[in-house]
Protein backbone atom coordinates (compact mmCIF):
# COMPACT_ATOMS: atom_id res chain seq x y z
CA UNK A 1 0.00 0.00 0.00
CA UNK A 2 1.59 3.63 -1.18
CA UNK A 3 -0.05 6.50 0.48
CA UNK A 4 0.41 9.66 -2.83
CA UNK A 5 -0.61 13.19 -3.28
CA UNK A 6 -3.99 11.94 -4.98
CA UNK A 7 -4.62 8.73 -4.12
CA UNK A 8 -3.79 5.16 -2.11
CA UNK A 9 -2.40 2.38 -4.59
CA UNK A 10 -3.20 -1.20 -3.58
CA UNK A 11 -1.18 -3.85 -4.87
CA UNK A 12 0.65 -1.70 -7.22
CA UNK A 13 -2.46 -0.90 -9.90
CA UNK A 14 -5.13 -0.75 -8.11
CA UNK A 15 -6.05 3.28 -7.10
CA UNK A 16 -8.23 4.67 -3.80
CA UNK A 17 -8.74 8.43 -4.44
CA UNK A 18 -8.65 10.77 -1.51
CA UNK A 19 -11.41 12.74 -3.89
CA UNK A 20 -14.17 10.00 -4.20
CA UNK A 21 -13.16 9.11 -0.49
CA UNK A 22 -13.87 12.37 0.92
CA UNK A 23 -17.00 12.98 -1.04
CA UNK A 24 -18.60 9.30 -0.23
CA UNK A 25 -17.43 10.91 3.48
CA UNK A 26 -19.68 14.07 2.78
CA UNK A 27 -22.74 12.27 1.53
CA UNK A 28 -22.47 10.35 4.69
CA UNK A 29 -22.69 12.69 7.15
CA UNK A 30 -24.70 15.05 5.12
CA UNK A 31 -27.22 12.26 5.17
CA UNK A 32 -27.08 11.62 8.94
CA UNK A 33 -27.84 14.52 9.77
CA UNK A 34 -30.94 14.82 7.74
CA UNK A 35 -31.89 11.70 8.85
CA UNK A 36 -31.46 12.94 13.09
CA UNK A 37 -33.72 16.17 11.62
CA UNK A 38 -36.42 13.69 10.03
CA UNK A 39 -36.14 11.96 13.33
CA UNK A 40 -36.73 14.94 15.39
CA UNK A 41 -39.78 15.82 12.91
CA UNK A 42 -41.48 12.55 13.52
CA UNK A 43 -40.78 11.40 9.89
CA UNK A 44 -39.57 8.20 8.78
CA UNK A 45 -35.64 8.83 8.69
CA UNK A 46 -35.33 6.21 6.31
CA UNK A 47 -36.68 7.76 3.39
CA UNK A 48 -33.56 10.19 3.84
CA UNK A 49 -31.52 6.97 2.48
CA UNK A 50 -33.80 6.03 0.28
CA UNK A 51 -34.01 9.62 -1.70
CA UNK A 52 -30.28 9.37 -1.26
CA UNK A 53 -29.93 6.19 -3.01
CA UNK A 54 -32.22 7.49 -6.13
CA UNK A 55 -30.03 11.02 -5.71
CA UNK A 56 -26.02 9.26 -6.26
CA UNK A 57 -26.41 8.32 -10.06
CA UNK A 58 -28.67 11.36 -11.28
CA UNK A 59 -25.97 13.49 -9.10
CA UNK A 60 -22.80 12.15 -10.97
CA UNK A 61 -24.26 12.56 -14.74
CA UNK A 62 -25.81 16.03 -13.94
CA UNK A 63 -22.37 16.40 -12.51
CA UNK A 64 -20.61 15.84 -15.32
CA UNK A 65 -23.22 16.61 -18.32
CA UNK A 66 -23.09 20.45 -16.94
CA UNK A 67 -19.37 20.47 -16.92
CA UNK A 68 -19.22 19.04 -20.46
CA UNK A 69 -21.91 21.71 -21.74
CA UNK A 70 -20.19 24.35 -20.03
CA UNK A 71 -16.91 24.14 -20.02
CA UNK A 72 -14.57 26.46 -18.60
CA UNK A 73 -12.64 28.68 -20.61
CA UNK A 74 -9.02 27.34 -20.05
CA UNK A 75 -10.06 24.02 -21.62
CA UNK A 76 -12.09 25.94 -24.47
CA UNK A 77 -8.80 27.91 -25.14
CA UNK A 78 -7.11 23.96 -25.74
CA UNK A 79 -10.13 23.03 -27.81
CA UNK A 80 -12.04 20.89 -25.21
CA UNK A 81 -15.37 22.43 -26.52
CA UNK A 82 -18.66 20.59 -25.62
CA UNK A 83 -19.20 19.23 -29.72
CA UNK A 84 -15.04 17.78 -28.39
CA UNK A 85 -16.73 16.24 -25.08
CA UNK A 86 -19.48 14.44 -27.74
CA UNK A 87 -16.79 13.92 -30.49
CA UNK A 88 -14.79 12.23 -27.92
CA UNK A 89 -17.34 10.51 -25.73
CA UNK A 90 -15.51 7.36 -24.83
CA UNK A 91 -12.21 8.90 -24.91
CA UNK A 92 -11.20 7.03 -21.55
CA UNK A 93 -8.26 9.97 -20.74
CA UNK A 94 -10.45 13.02 -20.94
CA UNK A 95 -13.80 12.20 -22.83
CA UNK A 96 -17.26 12.81 -21.45
CA UNK A 97 -17.16 9.43 -19.81
CA UNK A 98 -14.01 9.77 -18.32
CA UNK A 99 -15.43 11.46 -14.55
CA UNK A 100 -11.91 9.97 -13.39
CA UNK A 101 -10.24 12.83 -14.96
CA UNK A 102 -12.00 15.49 -13.43
CA UNK A 103 -14.66 17.21 -14.30
CA UNK A 104 -17.66 17.68 -12.54
CA UNK A 105 -20.09 20.58 -11.65
CA UNK A 106 -21.90 21.23 -8.14
CA UNK A 107 -24.85 22.88 -10.16
CA UNK A 108 -25.20 19.90 -12.18
CA UNK A 109 -24.88 17.52 -9.14
CA UNK A 110 -27.58 19.44 -7.40
CA UNK A 111 -29.93 19.36 -10.28
CA UNK A 112 -29.63 15.92 -10.85
CA UNK A 113 -29.65 14.82 -7.26
CA UNK A 114 -32.38 16.79 -6.74
CA UNK A 115 -34.41 15.37 -9.70
CA UNK A 116 -33.81 11.91 -8.30
CA UNK A 117 -34.29 12.85 -5.11
CA UNK A 118 -38.01 14.42 -6.11
CA UNK A 119 -38.55 11.14 -8.03
CA UNK A 120 -38.41 9.16 -5.13
CA UNK A 121 -40.15 11.57 -2.67
CA UNK A 122 -43.22 11.90 -5.53
CA UNK A 123 -43.02 7.77 -5.77
CA UNK A 124 -43.34 7.75 -2.13
CA UNK A 125 -45.81 10.31 -2.11
CA UNK A 126 -44.30 12.62 0.55
CA UNK A 127 -44.82 16.20 1.27
CA UNK A 128 -41.91 17.77 -1.11
CA UNK A 129 -41.49 20.97 0.69
CA UNK A 130 -41.25 19.43 4.17
CA UNK A 131 -38.50 17.17 3.03
CA UNK A 132 -36.49 19.87 1.27
CA UNK A 133 -36.14 21.82 4.02
CA UNK A 134 -34.45 19.22 5.94
CA UNK A 135 -32.22 18.50 3.14
CA UNK A 136 -31.55 22.17 2.55
CA UNK A 137 -30.30 21.91 6.41
CA UNK A 138 -27.69 19.56 5.75
CA UNK A 139 -26.54 20.39 2.33
CA UNK A 140 -23.97 23.44 3.61
CA UNK A 141 -22.54 20.69 5.75
CA UNK A 142 -21.98 18.07 3.13
CA UNK A 143 -20.57 20.71 0.85
CA UNK A 144 -18.29 21.92 3.38
CA UNK A 145 -16.35 18.73 4.26
CA UNK A 146 -16.47 18.03 0.06
CA UNK A 147 -14.79 21.00 -0.46
CA UNK A 148 -11.63 19.28 1.05
CA UNK A 149 -11.65 16.67 -1.75
CA UNK A 150 -10.80 20.07 -4.18
CA UNK A 151 -8.00 20.81 -2.07
CA UNK A 152 -6.85 17.30 -2.41
CA UNK A 153 -7.23 17.81 -6.15
CA UNK A 154 -5.83 21.48 -6.58
CA UNK A 155 -8.58 22.19 -8.37
CA UNK A 156 -10.47 25.03 -6.79
CA UNK A 157 -8.34 28.20 -6.26
CA UNK A 158 -8.32 31.83 -6.84
CA UNK A 159 -6.20 34.48 -8.43
CA UNK A 160 -2.53 35.24 -6.99
CA UNK A 161 -2.56 36.77 -3.37
CA UNK A 162 -0.28 38.08 -1.02
CA UNK A 163 -2.07 36.91 1.88
CA UNK A 164 -0.71 34.67 4.49
CA UNK A 165 -3.36 32.09 3.92
CA UNK A 166 -2.68 31.73 0.16
CA UNK A 167 -1.57 28.48 -1.05
CA UNK A 168 0.91 27.09 -3.33
CA UNK A 169 -0.39 25.35 -6.69
CA UNK A 170 1.28 22.68 -8.82
CA UNK A 171 2.93 23.78 -12.58
CA UNK A 172 0.62 21.03 -13.61
CA UNK A 173 -2.46 21.62 -11.62
CA UNK A 174 -2.44 25.62 -13.11
CA UNK A 175 -4.34 27.01 -16.14
CA UNK A 176 -3.97 29.86 -18.46
CA UNK A 177 -1.34 32.36 -17.74
CA UNK A 178 -0.26 30.84 -14.43
CA UNK A 179 0.81 27.84 -15.98
CA UNK A 180 4.06 30.17 -16.51
CA UNK A 181 6.41 28.86 -13.79
CA UNK A 182 8.62 31.82 -14.67
CA UNK A 183 6.30 34.77 -14.10
CA UNK A 184 4.49 32.69 -11.19
CA UNK A 185 7.27 30.56 -9.38
CA UNK A 186 6.29 27.04 -7.95
CA UNK A 187 7.41 28.06 -4.70
CA UNK A 188 7.21 31.54 -4.11
CA UNK A 189 3.56 32.57 -6.19
CA UNK A 190 0.38 31.81 -3.46
CA UNK A 191 -3.57 31.80 -4.79
CA UNK A 192 -6.76 32.36 -3.08
CA UNK A 193 -7.80 29.03 -1.36
CA UNK A 194 -11.37 29.25 -2.63
CA UNK A 195 -11.94 25.75 -1.20
CA UNK A 196 -11.20 27.27 2.42
CA UNK A 197 -13.63 30.16 1.67
CA UNK A 198 -16.39 27.84 0.20
CA UNK A 199 -15.71 26.01 3.14
CA UNK A 200 -15.78 28.09 5.94
CA UNK A 201 -19.08 29.95 4.47
CA UNK A 202 -20.92 26.58 4.03
CA UNK A 203 -19.82 25.29 7.42
CA UNK A 204 -21.55 28.90 8.57
CA UNK A 205 -24.26 28.42 6.79
CA UNK A 206 -25.05 25.06 8.46
CA UNK A 207 -24.98 26.31 12.20
CA UNK A 208 -27.41 29.35 11.27
CA UNK A 209 -29.90 27.12 9.27
CA UNK A 210 -29.71 24.37 12.00
CA UNK A 211 -30.41 26.74 14.61
CA UNK A 212 -33.07 28.19 12.80
CA UNK A 213 -34.70 25.14 12.03
CA UNK A 214 -34.64 23.84 15.78
CA UNK A 215 -35.56 26.96 17.51
CA UNK A 216 -37.85 29.19 15.11
CA UNK A 217 -39.02 26.61 12.70
CA UNK A 218 -43.00 27.41 13.81
CA UNK A 219 -41.89 31.14 11.96
CA UNK A 220 -41.30 29.64 8.56
CA UNK A 221 -43.45 27.80 6.10
CA UNK A 222 -42.48 24.39 4.90
CA UNK A 223 -39.93 25.49 1.89
CA UNK A 224 -38.63 28.77 3.25
CA UNK A 225 -35.30 26.72 4.23
CA UNK A 226 -34.86 25.23 1.02
CA UNK A 227 -35.13 29.03 -0.62
CA UNK A 228 -32.83 30.70 2.09
CA UNK A 229 -30.08 27.26 1.18
CA UNK A 230 -30.47 28.86 -2.22
CA UNK A 231 -29.88 32.32 -2.02
CA UNK A 232 -26.99 31.84 0.58
CA UNK A 233 -25.07 29.82 -2.10
CA UNK A 234 -25.84 31.92 -4.91
CA UNK A 235 -24.95 34.73 -2.64
CA UNK A 236 -21.36 34.05 -1.80
CA UNK A 237 -20.29 31.99 -4.83
CA UNK A 238 -21.16 35.18 -7.22
CA UNK A 239 -19.07 36.53 -4.74
CA UNK A 240 -16.10 34.39 -5.32
CA UNK A 241 -16.38 33.56 -8.69
CA UNK A 242 -14.14 37.38 -9.27
CA UNK A 243 -11.64 35.84 -8.17
CA UNK A 244 -11.53 32.18 -9.59
CA UNK A 245 -9.07 31.35 -11.92
CA UNK A 246 -11.20 28.45 -13.90
CA UNK A 247 -14.26 30.60 -15.19
CA UNK A 248 -17.01 30.08 -18.11
CA UNK A 249 -17.23 32.65 -19.77
CA UNK A 250 -20.49 34.33 -21.49
CA UNK A 251 -18.64 36.39 -23.81
CA UNK A 252 -15.17 38.53 -24.14
CA UNK A 253 -15.44 41.64 -21.68
CA UNK A 254 -18.73 40.76 -20.40
CA UNK A 255 -18.85 41.99 -17.00
CA UNK A 256 -19.77 38.40 -14.95
CA UNK A 257 -19.36 35.01 -15.96
CA UNK A 258 -21.68 32.24 -16.59
CA UNK A 259 -21.78 30.90 -13.30
CA UNK A 260 -22.41 34.16 -11.92
CA UNK A 261 -24.79 34.58 -14.23
CA UNK A 262 -26.74 31.38 -13.47
CA UNK A 263 -26.36 32.71 -9.46
CA UNK A 264 -27.74 35.86 -9.97
CA UNK A 265 -30.87 34.59 -11.40
CA UNK A 266 -31.61 31.56 -8.99
CA UNK A 267 -30.70 34.32 -5.42
CA UNK A 268 -33.25 36.59 -7.31
CA UNK A 269 -35.94 33.86 -8.45
CA UNK A 270 -35.53 32.46 -4.67
CA UNK A 271 -35.73 35.85 -2.55
CA UNK A 272 -39.05 37.32 -5.34
CA UNK A 273 -41.18 33.70 -4.41
CA UNK A 274 -39.56 33.57 -0.58
CA UNK A 275 -40.59 37.37 0.12
CA UNK A 276 -44.03 36.72 -1.46
CA UNK A 277 -44.39 33.64 0.88
CA UNK A 278 -43.49 36.06 3.77
CA UNK A 279 -46.07 38.81 2.53
CA UNK A 280 -48.70 36.35 1.71
CA UNK A 281 -48.39 34.80 5.17
CA UNK A 282 -48.44 38.29 7.02
CA UNK A 283 -51.34 39.53 5.47
CA UNK A 284 -53.49 36.28 6.12
CA UNK A 285 -53.88 37.55 10.46
CA UNK A 286 -55.40 40.84 9.38
CA UNK A 287 -58.03 39.48 6.87
CA UNK A 288 -59.26 36.58 9.69
CA UNK A 289 -59.20 39.52 12.05
CA UNK A 290 -61.43 41.94 10.04
CA UNK A 291 -63.65 38.92 9.28
CA UNK A 292 -64.41 38.33 12.50
CA UNK A 293 -64.81 42.06 13.54
CA UNK A 294 -67.35 42.45 10.85
CA UNK A 295 -69.05 39.05 11.55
Amino acid sequence: MEFGREFITLFDRVQIRYYGLIIVAAMLVAAWIAARLAKRSRLDPDHIWGGLTWAIIPAIIGARLWFILFPPQSLVDQGQTTAWYFQNFFNLENGAIAIWSGGLHIFGALLGGGLGAYLYLRRNKLNIPVWLDIAAVALPLGQSIGRWANYVNQELYGIPTTLPWGITIEGAKRVGEYRSLVDFPATTTLFHPLFLYEFLWNLLAFVVLLNLFLRNRNSFKPGDFFLMYIMQYAFIRFLLEFIRVEQILIAPGFPINFTQLVCAIAFAAALFVFARRRSVANNVPAVVSTTKKAA
